[in-house]
Order: C-alpha cells, then structure tokens, then sequence
C-alpha cells in the first residue's frame, strides 16, 4: 500500500504544478519525474489499476487505507468522472503528460468533449486505460423529458417571461398551471428564464436574472391563485423548494425585492414565510460555500427570513451540517471562518451604520455593474484584472491572516489562526510561493517567541506541524531544483521553523548519488548546529554504510560535544568506512569526551581494528587532529595497559608534522618503569623515532636536551638519531 500512497501524492503535486506553471518549469519537470517514478513503482512493468470513488481509491474492490493523499488523490480523479485508471507495462514519459493534460482540464469542458474516455480516445496512450462514469441513461433521460415536455407552448411561454409580457392565453395559463404543481417543473422554467439575461462573455447578470425568475413567480402564483385558490398554499411551498435549488445570489437578490403593495399575491413575503428551515439552511449552505464567507447582503436576508433568535439558531446548526459534508466544510480554515459568519449572521444590524440612501446605492450597484460590463471596458482594466490575479490575491491572503493573529487576544481563536495559517503555508509552499511563505512562517515565529503574545504555544506547535508537513515533503524533494534566490528564502524558512525540519531534510541523507538537494539540505541541517544532533540519531542505525557516512559527516561538520555518544558506535563497525568517517568526525569535535571516545575505543580494539582507527585519524595528515591524538598521550598509562596505544599514537604522530606534539611526546619519552626494560626500549625508541619525523627546531632542541638530560638508554638513542 505504501506505493499506491507514493502515487497518489505524486500524482496530486505533479497535477497542482501542472497547473499553476508552465511545463518547462522545474517545479514541473521534479513533480513528473516523480510521478514517472512512482508509476513504474507500482507497476514494475505489469498491469497496475485502481479504482475510485469519491473519497479513497480501491485495489482489487478492496479501498486503500486512509490517508489525507488517498483522499485528495481520489477527489482529484472523481472529479474528473473517473471510475477506473489503469497502467499497462512501462508507462512512457509522453503517456503521463497526456494524463496530467486531462487532468488539468475543467470539468465542464471535459464533458463537452465525450468526458475523459471521449478525450483519450482523441488524444491518449495505449499504456493508460481510462474508465469513466455512465452518465449515459442518465442523460438519455433527461433529453427526453425536454423533448417531452420543451415543446413550443414551452419555449412561448419562456419568451413571455424574458420579454417582460403581462399576460397569457388560456393554453400558457393551464401549462403554467401546471408547471406550478411540480418543483422540478418549476426550477426548469426559472433555469429557462435566467439562461438569456448575461453578458456577451457569459457572466451572469444577477439582478436581471432574479428580476426574471421573481416575474415567472408571479405568474405562477398569480395563476394558482386565480384557477386554483385552494392549492396556492401548496405553489408557494413549491415555488420556494425550487427556489432553494437555484443560485443562491439569485435567491438573495429575488428576496430583497418588494411586492407591489397592489398585487392580489406577495410573492415575495410569500418566499420568505415558506422557507421553512431545512430551505433556509439549504440556501444558507449553498451561499456560503460558494462565497466562502457571509456578507452583509445575506445576513440582510437571513435576518428577512428569520427574525427570530432561536430560529436563526437552529438553521445555523443545520447549516453547519450541511457544510460539514461539502469541501468547503472540511477545509481546515472552516472553523476559523465559520466563527465570523455565525457572528455576523446572529447579530446582523446595519440600521445604525448605513443611510437609507446608501442602501439604495448599494442595492443598486450590482445593476450598474451589469450595465457596465456591456460597455467599452476601460483602458485600466487590464491593470485592474491582474490586479485580481492569484498571486495578488495570495498576497492579500497573507496580510490578512498575519493582520488577525497580531490582533487576536483570545487564546482558542489564536490557536485556530494559527492553525489556519499552517495550512495557508502548506498551499504556498506546494505552490513555490516561498516569499509569502516566509511571511507567514515569520509571523508564526515571532509570535511563538513574544511572551506578551496571547498564545505563543500554539504558534510553535503550529511550526512543528509544518516542518514535518507533507508539502514540506515536497518542497525538500524538489532542493535541487531551486535558483539561488529561491533556495536562500527556503533556507530561511527552515530556520524559522527550527530543528524539527531536520526530520524531513534529513530523508536526502538516504539518497545513493551526491544530488544538488542533498547538498543544499545538508548544508541547512549543519547551520542548526548542535540542536539538530538528537534529530540525527534515527539515521545512525540506517543498515546502509553510506547513509552512516553521511551522518557521520554531518556530525563532525557541526563539531558538537553532544555528537560523541552518536558516533561512539560507528567506531566499532566493521565496516571500515564507517570507522573511518566516524573518527574523521570526532576528530573536529573540540571536547574532551570526544578524544576520551577515542581512546576508549583505542584501548579495547584488537590489532586490526587499532590500526584502522589510528589510521583514519591520520589518513588525511590534518594537523587538527594533533590536540586528540596528545590528549590520548596525556591520559594513558605508557608502560601499563595502554602501551601499545601509546604506541600506536606516537607512530600517528610521526606522520603529522607539527610543534604542538613535541612537548606531550618529550614527556612520554622520559618515563620509565623497572623491571620493563623491553616496555622502556620500545617506549623511548618509538618517541625518538616520533621527535626525528617533526623535523623542526624545537623537536631537534627536545632531542638535544634528551641526549644530555634523559636517563642512560633516552641518552644514547637520542645521540644515536642526532648523529
């Protein structure tokens, strides 16, 4: 199963990014190669297919386990009236940009060109099957119920309403008649009616439609009432279930018209009593979830539709419902942004704020604007279009959401900002909007570090999800690929969010070659110094010798006291790269325990084993690791147990050439033991030896004066080499 997860979160990046940028992008071209990869995976060259539904894919009839991928991957797919995807053999680079093509389309236009299969059959690859839902009978029927029922005196009495016709013959009378029986019957003739009033692009004009549907709902009512007054109660209820299933703009703007006071039927006052709560909630649900928020447009109307307190309750818990089993409701900004609408939906009251003559102005602006947009459009709106593009409108997302949390004193609301603004750095950061992002990380952390801040706990939890985000994932993935400015702000965005970053940068680690991202996450990882050490520790026992080196490397880049207990065990491996790269680490540690580590290991290692660490310390003849190998000296018992350590050691130091040793091996050279004359000659013979190999003054000086001051065999070696 975790190769089909691999897939599916490849396949949701390698679609985002095929979206948002152009191919040659190389945000695009890392998220294909990706995919590329995680399709050959699963397929191994045989025949790999999955299932989907709505919210998880299937294997064989049996669904994948869930996860926030599995979820997204299968909503992307079923989005696309997709039922089944199958990969055939070895998938070819030019087969999955023709998937991620399909991908990218609209939906709406997709259908228009026979739905995914009709697409691949044009324009697809023998290697990908696609299966697509069976909208066939479905549609099939509905074709035939226009045929039915869209005969002539339908489109006559269609053109009636659009044109703005008071009345109708007997035959327009009775067919509205019954249209009026049948909510379905009713939400087609309002659909009919509203298809003609938008603009020469197709937009919707808003209040041209609702001033259109409001009329066909007059003669519906005025009809019912007339031929059929017992049942006019019954066509109110129908005429607001229909009117629950349109646009809910429309809705709005149809219930903020007035009735003629002269009108025998209130059409209007008639709506707003016969929306009963599950109607209102249902409009209530359909608004917001298309808007995103609640305006004071609909608060206007909800207030209309229900004055009363309890009633306003009761329909926003139903609300909440409803939405909860829409995209929208399981956004993770829900909670924060349900929170504003049902503050402003409970205790809506612009009376004391706005003029009656401004509300005028208000009503009417959305009319104005329709009549605009049928004009020459302005030099400026170019300029005022891109002005409205995504990345502007990230931009304003991001002051806005950094604005409330500087504002907030409420601990739970603060938590919840916070928690909103970890997602909206995931989207920016899936979205190589790093700039943004680093703002909004910056936000977070600033606030995580004010003691004055009302919840600075909640900002630096909110941080440590990101670090270990699955778009942080990503991010580290694509490494390589960044230009300079880009790597230099994610690098900054990694500090921000501190150690736990190290977790998800530290997965390059595992890579076999030397790419360009593991070098840039290696780099990050050594500027966190030594609070990055403890985050290091899962890799050390990694089975593969070279991901011990690369972490042993790493440790002794950061040259940190607290690396000594982790490397303590490589230095027993048998491996002996990893001997190797774990004492060139310890060797730049700058500590006491990492010079004891050696010694400890110096001690209780055979022959072979000895020598390779002794080796390893001297392999590069780097002077720095003098001050260990002396620190060793000094710790030893010469002519006790650690004889042929010191040994060992004073041959290492023939090999690095440097003063700092000659003291430490003038010392080693005067001790002397009774009874051990075969210890002493070895002892003294090796530490001449080591003194002669330095070869500058002040070890020819130490040789001097151990010929005129030693004991009588220091004597006579020392006069022996000086001659």
């Amino acid at each position: 199963m975790e190769g089909v997860t691999t897939f599916a979160r490849t396949l949701v990046s390698a679609a985002r990014h095929w979206t948002l940028y152009p191919e040659d992008h190389p945000a695009v071209r890392a998220s294909f190669e990706r995919l590329a990869h995680a399709i050959q995976d699963a397929t191994n060259d045989a025949v790999f297919s999955l299932g989907i539904t709505p919210d998880t894919l299937l294997i064989e009839s049996f669904p994948v386990p869930s996860n926030p991928q599995i979820v997204e991957a299968a909503r992307l797919l079923h989005d696309r009236d997709l039922l089944r995807l199958t990969f055939a053999g070895k998938v070819p680079p030019e087969a999955i940009s023709k998937l991620l093509h399909l991908l990218a389309l609209d939906r709406a236009r997709l259908r228009e060109r026979g739905g995914p299969e009709g697409v691949w059959r044009d324009d697809g690859h023998i290697t990908i099957t696609l299966e697509q839902i069976d909208f066939a009978q479905v549609l099939e029927d509905k074709d035939q119920h226009s045929e039915r029922t869209h005969d002539d005196l339908w489109k006559s009495i269609v053109q009636s309403i659009v044109s703005g016709q008071k009345t109708m013959d007997e035959a327009a009378q009775q067919r509205l008649l019954a249209i009026a029986g049948d909510p379905l019957q009713i939400g087609e003739l309002a659909t009919a009616v509203m298809e003609p009033k938008c603009t020469p692009d197709g937009a919707p004009m808003i209040t041209t439609q609702a001033a259109t549907v409001l009329a066909a709902f007059r003669h519906l009512a005025s009809i019912a009432s007339v031929k059929a007054a017992e049942n006019s109660d019954a066509v109110m209820q129908n005429l607001a279930t229909a009117a629950a299933n349109l646009d809910p703009y429309v809705v709005i703007e149809m219930l903020q018209c007035e009735d003629d006071p002269g009108s025998a039927v209130q059409v209007v006052q008639g709506l707003a009593g016969a929306f009963d709560d599950q109607k209102v909630a249902q409009l209530l649900a359909a608004a917001l979830a298309k808007e995103g928020q609640a305006t004071d447009r609909l608060a206007a109307v909800f207030d209309t539709i229900a004055p009363d307190p309890q009633r306003k309750q009761r329909v926003l818990t139903m609300t909440r419902t409803m939405l909860s089993e829409t995209n929208f409701g399981q956004t993770k900004q829900f909670k924060a942004i349900w929170s504003s609408m049902e503050e402003l939906l409970i205790a809506y009251n612009d009376e004391a704020f706005v003029s009656q003559q401004y509300r005028s102005q208000l009503d009417g602006a959305t009319a104005r604007s329709e009549t605009m947009a049928l004009k020459d459009l302005p030099e400026e709106m170019p300029a005022w279009t891109e002005s409205l593009g995504q990345q502007n409108v990230r931009k304003l997302s991001v002051v806005l959401i950094i604005d409330l949390l500087k504002l907030e004193r409420g601990p739970e609301r603060a938590a919840d900002i916070a928690d909103d603004m970890t997602a909206l750095a995931e989207d920016l950061l899936m979205a190589g909007d790093f700039a943004e992002a680093h703002s909004v990380v910056l936000a977070l952390f600033e606030a995580s570090a004010d003691a004055r801040f009302i919840a600075p706990g909640a900002c630096r939890e909110a941080l440590a999800r990101l670090a270990t985000s699955p778009a942080m994932h990503e991010t580290v993935l694509m490494l390589g690929d960044f230009d300079a400015g880009s790597h230099e702000v994610f690098t900054s965005i990694c500090r921000l969010l501190g150690p736990p970053v190290v977790d998800v940068l530290g997965m390059t680690l595992r890579m076999q070659e030397r790419t360009a991202a593991k070098v840039r996450a290696t780099e990050i990882i050594v500027g966190f110094g030594a609070p990055a050490v403890s985050r290091l520790a899962v890799f050390v026992d990694d089975e593969r010798a070279s991901v011990q080196c690369e972490v042993a490397d790493i440790l002794g880049r950061i040259a940190a006291a607290e690396a000594v207990p982790l490397l303590q065990p490589m230095l027993r491996r048998g491996d002996p790269r990893i001997v190797r790269a774990a004492v060139t680490a310890m060797a730049n540690i700058r500590d006491p325990s990492a010079a004891r580590a050696i010694h400890t290991v110096l001690r209780a290692a055979t022959g072979e084993q000895r020598r390779a660490v002794i080796d390893a310390l001297v392999a590069g003849r780097d002077t720095r690791v003098v001050p260990m190998l002396v620190r060793i000296l000094d710790e030893s018992e010469p002519l006790g147990k650690d004889h042929t350590v010191v040994l060992d050691t004073l041959n290492a130091l023939k090999l690095v050439h440097t003063d700092t040793a000659v003291r430490p091996i003038a010392r080693v050279a005067g001790r002397k033991r009774w009874f051990a004359f075969s210890k002493n000659r070895a002892l003294k013979d090796t530490a001449v030896e080591a003194l002669a190999s330095i070869g500058t003054q002040e070890s020819k000086h130490a040789l001097e004066k151990a010929a005129s001051e030693g004991d009588h065999l220091l004597r006579r070696l020392a006069k022996a080499k000086l001659q």
